[in-house]
């Protein structure tokens, strides 16, 4: 055993015996292969299944090594669990073993602070504007001042008083409207500096997938410099990456600068933008109208619908003058002016970009409309290739996840995050580059032991899904399965049609016996819903999408998960669809390279669900006869958890029942 190896496993062993924890196989193999990672500056995905403990198993061996490490998490709830229960749980046990003092830092997008040059301007910008109008916003607004105005508070959203989200809005603002702390009257107490400052120091960083890919994107530095970057949660990456980099219109947020524009530089130059501002509002209101009801109006574009094209152009001219005459007055002098100025410079600018990419899209990009909010969105068909040239090749990159292999094979999730697999890629590296070809793949298994601890149903008498949300028989078969379960069920569905469908079938079915249901609404936050569910040990609770990942409830109150059907992407899915038919065209088979990989990570994430504990137990019930029926169903099974499998209806509710009382007594 070499030295490195030798030190990462006695501080691993002192980090866990510090959490009243016991060695586990698949930790101590995964801390030895991000070591050797990081020592040989290769990448590495790692695949560590539930209960393997691998915040422990990257966080030492980056600490031995005394590398600066940015870990990045898709979920709030992991960045909180990072910094608020393993780091200062771990920390004081490493600083002794290792004889150095350790620190660690959160953080987050300038918009999750409070920015107090904004809060004490004189006059309050158009976001100020609306809350003078509600009384109860204002109390909100008073509430959220006196916060940030007691010593020592982070300024954070997240320890802030709960405020509505337009009172948030009017006291903060985005990275591109922020002028920096060096140019701002307020720079020496800004929270975001301040938490930026603590970040740059520590030895972990902990952020969000969401800020590490605009700065890939942007190839501009928003993040502490680092030896190392670790994606937890990796096999949420590339989507999350995606969504930053998505642009979005709306008239709103077109007029809101325009409003912007117009107070702080009154004249012809923004009575102009205010003008197609009001035009392109009008545009896209009769666009609306008149796509209304047209579902295929309201999913993917080819290009910019003809009605809209003229007002976008009016747009971006209006707002790149404005911007040009911005820049040409440097006569400010007063440090809040300046900031003013900033703010109306970025919001007039964001628009000015964004309606120029909508102008110049190319076959690389994905233009959708989405009804609900009148917006016309702009996504990139694919983002592994500025992964590849920005992320990995400056530093060694650890991904990893419960579910990063697909049928056994991590090759689809490598290839989405920009790894080098096969024969992909005879690109040049630089000196001093790191190869993205230079990749090894772990699998550590888990602790648990599935196929003693849980059972997989697979009926295969249900009728194959269609269109309309679930049909009466998986219904009736999620009731008769809740009933033997006693409650204790989370049943998870692909849309807020099957969630409504289920709820209004339960409630008949269920109302005699003493089962209480939670279910989500479309705008509910995930975490009380999950609390309220783990308390009531015979409640159930039922989802869509936002609860099949990070929902931990272990023990008794969840002995059943039900999945309505496999969670393909949906036809009207803009980038999905787009990937898809990239695909095809190239002579794959887009069902088979972007379907069935994305339904396979989904499934194994809602299956894992289940076991969070070595002591639980229970059943995974697949309510879609499609995975025992198609050839597919196999590179499915082959992604999840290895489950004992049965289709005997009779069985499983016999299991339900013993195991629900054996919980009572």
């Amino acid at each position: 055993m070499s030295d490195l190896s030798a030190q990462v496993r006695s501080a691993l062993d002192a980090a866990v015996t510090a959490i009243g924890g016991s060695a586990r196989e698949g930790q101590i193999e995964m801390a030895e292969a991000v070591a050797n990672a990081m020592t040989d500056r290769h990448h590495l995905m790692v695949q560590a299944g539930t209960g393997t403990g691998k915040s422990l198993a990257y966080l030492v061996p980056a600490l031995v090594h005394g590398r600066k490490v940015l870990v990045a998490t898709a979920t709030l709830a992991l960045q909180r669990q990072l910094v608020e229960r393993d780091l200062p749980a771990v920390v004081p046990a490493l600083e002794k073993a290792l004889g150095r003092d350790i620190t660690y830092a959160i953080y987050k997008g300038v918009g999750n602070y409070v920015c107090l040059q904004k809060m004490n301007a004189d006059e309050p910008d158009p976001d100020g504007e609306l809350l003078l109008e509600a009384s109860y916003l204002e109390k909100d607004a008073k509430r959220l001042i006196a916060w940030a105005k007691t010593p020592g508070v982070s300024g954070d959203r997240d320890d802030a008083p709960e405020v509505d989200r337009r009172v948030w809005a009017a006291n903060s603002l985005s990275g591109r409207e922020c002028v920096g702390a060096d140019s701002c009257a307020w720079g020496a107490q800004c929270f975001a500096a301040k938490a930026k400052a603590k970040a740059q120091d520590a030895d972990v960083v902990v952020t969000n997938h969401t800020l590490l890919a605009i700065e890939i994107v942007d190839s501009h530095p928003i993040l502490p410099e680092r030896d190392a970057v670790i994606l937890d949660e990796a096999h949420e990456f590339m989507d999350r990456t995606t969504q930053a980099v998505t642009e979005e219109l709306t008239s709103g947020r077109v007029q809101r600068a325009a409003a912007m524009a117009r107070k702080y530089m009154p004249g012809k130059p923004s009575d102009a933008f205010t003008n197609a501002a009001d035009s392109f509002h009008d545009a896209m209101a009769d666009y609306g109208e008149d796509v209304k009801g047209d579902f295929s109006a309201q999913g993917r574009l080819e290009e910019i619908p003809m009605s809209l094209e003229a007002p976008i152009r009016k747009v971006k001219e209006a707002a790149s003058a404005l911007v040009q005459l911005i820049n040409a007055d440097d006569e400010i002098i007063d440090p809040d002016e300046n900031a003013e100025r900033a703010r109306v410079k970025g919001a007039v600018q964001e628009i000015a970009t964004t309606a120029g990419k909508l102008l110049k899209m190319g076959n690389e990009h994905v233009l959708w409309y989405e009804p609900t909010f009148s917006t016309l969105h702009l996504a990139p068909l694919s983002v592994s290739h500025v992964l590849r040239s920005n992320l990995l090749t400056q530093n060694p990159v650890i991904a990893t996840s419960a579910t990063l292999t697909v049928g056994n094979n991590f090759d689809a999730m490598a290839r989405s995050i920009g790894f080098v697999v096969g024969s992909d890629s005879d690109e040049e590296i630089k000196p001093g580059e790191i190869d993205p070809a230079n990749l090894q793949m772990l699998d550590v298994g888990s602790p648990f032991d599935f196929a003693n601890q849980g059972v997989l149903y697979m009926p295969k008498h249900l009728p194959e899904p269609g269109r309309d949300g679930p049909s009466q028989e998986v219904l009736d078969e999620l009731g008769e399965l809740i009933d033997a379960a006693g409650g204790r069920t989370l049943a998870l569905f692909s849309s807020w049609r099957g969630v409504e469908a289920a709820d209004a079938h339960l409630r008949k079915v269920l109302v005699d016996l003493p089962i209480s249901i939670i279910t989500q609404k479309r705008g509910d936050a995930v975490g009380p819903l999950v609390e309220r569910f783990a308390k009531d040990e015979t409640s159930i609770l039922l989802g869509t999408m936002s609860l099949w990942q990070g929902v931990d409830v272990p023990g008794n109150s969840c002995i059943l998960v039900a999945i309505d059907r496999i969670p393909f992407p949906r036809p009207d899915e803009p980038v999905m669809s787009a990937r898809s038919s990239l695909a095809d065209a190239s002579g794959g088979s887009g069902f088979m390279q972007v379907s069935v990989p994305r339904a396979a990570l989904l499934l194994a994430q809602g299956t894992g669900r289940l076991i969070r504990s070595i002591d639980d137990r229970g059943v995974v019930a697949i309510l879609d006869s499609r995975i025992v029926t198609k050839r597919y169903g196999s590179v499915l099974l082959n992604s999840m958890p290895p489950l004992w499998r049965t289709s005997d209806g009779a069985v499983v509710r016999d299991s339900l029942r013993r195991l629900a009382s054996s919980v009572e007594d």
